[in-house]
């Protein structure tokens, strides 16, 4: 398997993921580090990190596929919009772009294209999903890698972290940032999807105390600069209400034996997100 082009550019910051100080380098397939542990680039083009007990909430196929559909119709086209005007003020040049919990890369490729001389890497438990980002954009790499463990990154080797509606690590989100960096944090208001969780009592409600834990994880390291809600009705067809349903981690709460039924959905959902992005202290 040859080195794709993007993941070679984060060669110099990658570091193995058992040594946590060794640099690692490409060697028959695999990326190696001097005391000879080695991790499979899959033939998907992402690098297979991730080592002792996997974690199980990654999305599955069927997710992903729901996912690709739904994202690549523009459900979220603003949202991404935002993503990536907060990533790209300040103008980074030859920006390292890490996205935690990259999902199927969509957001960390809406970034890329914002900002043409970077390039990303995305860390996500999910095979299926990485299989997706690692051919998400030209100058965007995935890798396997568990957001709650310390990142496979040497200090200080990126200067912008995208947190897309995924789990957070603050502790690591600002040892890897660069002073100047940047933090890109998306979540859920209370609305956000508010028809959908009305009619699937099954899917998980937003925490009302959402912000204020966020805020108090957070404070200690960063710094809000600027805030963008981003809020809209979207209209649906079944086929897109399905696909928001199972794309969501509200799929993994409903009964696969009762499959929801299409005529129930609402035809229209309210989008409400806030992303903010914040500067290390």
């Amino acid at each position: 398997m040859l080195l794709r082009p993007a993941l070679e550019l984060f060669l110099d910051v990658l570091r193995c993921p058992l040594c946590r100080t060794s640099r690692l380098h490409p060697e028959r397939g695999a990326l190696r580090c001097p005391a000879g542990h080695g991790f499979d680039i899959g033939r998907h083009g992402y690098a297979a990190l991730l080592t002792g007990t996997r974690a199980t909430s990654g999305d599955d196929a069927a997710m992903v596929r729901a996912r690709n559909r739904f994202l690549a119709g523009g459900g979220y086209a603003p949202v991404r919009s935002a993503v990536a005007a907060l990533a790209a003020e300040p103008r980074p040049q030859r920006a390292a772009v890490l996205d935690v919990g990259c999902g199927t890369g969509h957001y960390l490729a809406g970034v890329l294209d914002r900002l043409p001389d970077a390039h990303g890497l995305g860390l996500d438990t999910s095979a299926r999903a990485l299989r997706s980002a690692a051919r998400a954009h030209g100058r965007a790499a995935a890798a396997a890698w568990d957001a709650f463990r310390p990142f496979p990154l040497a200090d200080k080797a990126v200067d912008v972290v995208l947190n897309v509606f995924a789990p957070r690590n603050p502790a690591e989100f600002h040892r890897v940032l660069r002073p100047a960096g940047r933090l890109v944090v998306v979540r859920p208001t209370p609305r956000h999807l508010g028809e959908l969780r009305r009619g699937l009592t099954a899917m998980p409600r937003v925490d009302p105390v959402k912000e204020d834990r966020l805020h108090r994880a957070l404070d200690p390291s960063f710094e809000a600069v600027a805030t963008l809600p981003v809020e809209y009705v979207l209209p649906l067809t079944e086929a897109l209400a399905l696909d928001l349903v199972g794309m969501t981690p509200g799929a993994r709460h409903l009964d696969p034996a009762a499959p929801v039924d299409g005529g129930a959905l609402p035809r229209e959902v309210t989008v409400s997100v806030l992303a903010t992005a914040y500067r290390p202290r």
